[in-house]
């Protein structure tokens, strides 16, 4: 996949690929709330819930579902943003619970309270 934007997903900010396929994965880069080229409006619990509908996105470009997501890394700007961020999580993913990790970091690009990557398991 190249880097421009494709038809549903958000255009890269920087050098990089937003999904790769490497053997039985798919790997989706880290995704902030971008949605129409800019950051949603409503705080953290929204642009937690774009960052994933953002990683879905990549994913059905790719005939995959969420369900196929086996390990997350959540960035986010202020760890207080914590309880908010997975509300918002759980919301976004329903049932579905992959493993995850989540770190406070001093910024993000665009401005963004919060990004998520993803790594689908799609099979070998």
């Amino acid at each position: 996949m190249s880097s421009s934007e494709s038809a549903a997903g958000p255009r890269p900010v920087g050098p990089y690929t937003p999904v790769v396929r490497a053997g039985g994965w798919l790997i989706c880069s880290g995704q902030v709330g971008l949605r129409n080229g800019r950051i949603v409006d409503g705080g953290v619990a929204v642009q937690t819930a774009q960052c994933v509908a953002n990683v879905e996105t990549l994913l059905h470009e790719h005939g995959v579902e969420l369900p196929s997501v086996v390990k997350t890394t959540v960035f986010m700007t202020d760890i207080a943003d914590y309880a908010a961020v997975n509300d918002a999580y759980r919301i976004a993913f329903g049932d579905h619970r992959p493993a995850r990790s989540a770190v406070a970091v001093a910024g993000l690009p665009l401005g963004a309270l919060v990004e998520i990557e993803a790594w689908a398991y799609v099979g070998g």
